[in-house]
């Protein structure tokens, strides 16, 4: 193959058609996790990129959710990997005005999967096909990670082949979309997590005489409201590095927030009481109780520390225990590295309309594959209809994202070396370790 990118663009436009498509014969495919089974749009996928020049892998941990690993050779011995997730949400048909599983009707495509997230896999299997049409070998290794259950967490996905040591990459751009009312933006950082499960031992007494009990359910609210009072409004002490990165997720979601509410998330803890549960009647004063309560942290912050403060806190609250608890820490890519630079760049250059490098609102994937010392951001043009009845994605958006996809390896390649020219000790971009 010869460097030809100039053909790409004009490839994608030409056949727009041929993309939409596809599309459509993605999300024809029911792949609702639970149950999560993938294996006839794997089928599907090794079917449209038989004949291509590349290397196509099956990999299950479970038979019924099977990924696939696809690897297009380029010029260097440096590694782009995409990933996206092949699993949707379930969906209620009789809710949809068209159908969930999919649906033309002018610029828009109808869908469960549209745009969470089957729509930028159609665009990443397009990219492929376009690089082989027009003869054109990219700067690098193009790898490509089209995963199982992801929607509810499994292991049989990307931790399967983290797990086994499947994804050996220098960066990764997730199809996730990334844009919300209109304005399009990079996910380059996650939020770090801690899931709390409170219990509460009280001392039961009839409803009518409350004052000779102990309310459980009383005692486990006031410990909330101690934790809300202590931590959810003080203001996180971030790492310089990270503060860019606020000032951006701010400017992103103050139009549909606010500035100040919008700050508050990502400058101070969220603490959200997502279960209570306690007592037996109306009628009698609960002898226990527990909660589920879900706290976020902005990336930088040190999620141990904070939970040893919660464990503190919890022990001056007479009669609650912590039950339960998982974390994660928030992670980051820097604002300024190659792979931000090139996919905001590429997706401006596709959009001429201002990208966002933020920071996401929770965690996924993204984290996992930094954690593996991957550099990792999310990025897909698409609708703010995740989850929703009557998802959809549209046919713009489509073509935009196969033109970033395929801009991408020659911007961040070139991103790189000059990243390393300026600085020598950057080489480790090269290596996967940055």
């Amino acid at each position: 193959m010869t460097d030809n990118s100039g053909e790409l663009e004009a490839y994608i436009a030409d056949h727009r058609a041929d993309l939409i498509d596809l599309t459509l014969e993605l999300l024809a495919v029911h792949t609702t996790n639970p149950p999560g089974d993938t294996r006839e749009i794997v089928s599907l996928l090794e079917e449209y990129l038989s004949g291509l020049p590349v290397e196509v892998e099956r990999f299950a941990v479970d038979p019924a959710k099977p990924n696939l690993l696809v690897t297009l050779p380029g010029a260097s011995n440096r590694t782009l990997l995409y990933n996206g997730h092949l699993d949707t949400v379930p969906f209620d048909a009789d809710t949809w005005s068209y159908d969930p599983l999919g649906e033309r009707v002018d610029d828009r495509i109808y869908g469960r999967g549209a745009t969470d997230m089957k729509g930028a896999i159609a665009a990443m299997l397009f990219a492929i096909r376009a690089f082989a049409e027009t003869d054109t070998e990219p700067p690098v290794d193009l790898a490509f990670a089209f995963v199982s259950d992801e929607e509810v967490g499994g292991e049989a996905g990307l931790p399967a082949l983290l797990e086994a040591d499947r994804l050996d990459a220098d960066a990764c751009v997730i199809g996730e979309p990334t844009c919300e009312s209109d304005r399009h933006s990079v996910t380059v950082a996650d939020r770090g997590s801690i899931w709390l499960t409170l219990e509460a031992t009280g001392e039961a007494a009839h409803g009518s005489r409350p004052v000779l009990g102990e309310n459980a359910i009383d005692r486990l609210y006031d410990a909330v409201g101690m934790l809300r009072e202590r931590f959810g409004t003080r203001r996180l002490e971030l790492e310089p590095t990270l503060e860019p990165i606020v000032d951006e997720s701010i400017a992103f979601y103050e139009p549909t927030m606010g500035a100040e509410t919008a700050r508050e998330l990502f400058e101070t803890p969220t603490i959200n009481l997502g279960v209570l549960e306690g007592g037996d009647a109306i009628n009698s004063v609960p002898q226990s109780a527990w909660a589920e309560i879900d706290i976020r942290l902005t990336a930088g912050v040190r999620t141990p520390d904070v939970l040893s403060e919660i464990r503190e806190c919890v022990v001056d609250c007479e009669g609650i225990t912590v039950a339960d608890v998982s974390w994660s820490v928030g992670t980051a890519e820097p604002i300024d590295s190659p792979l931000v630079e090139a996919v905001a760049s590429s997706a401006e250059a596709t959009t001429s309309e201002r990208v966002y490098r933020r920071s996401a609102t929770g965690g996924g994937d993204a984290k996992r594959l930094r954690n593996a010392g991957i550099s990792t951001v999310e990025f897909a043009l698409g609708t703010d209809t995740v989850h929703a009845v009557d998802e959809y994605t549209t046919v713009d958006a489509l073509i935009g994202n196969a033109t970033v996809y395929v801009r991408l390896p020659e911007v961040w390649t070139s991103a790189v070396d000059e990243t390393n020219l300026s600085d020598p000790r950057a080489s480790a971009w090269d290596s996967g370790n940055a």
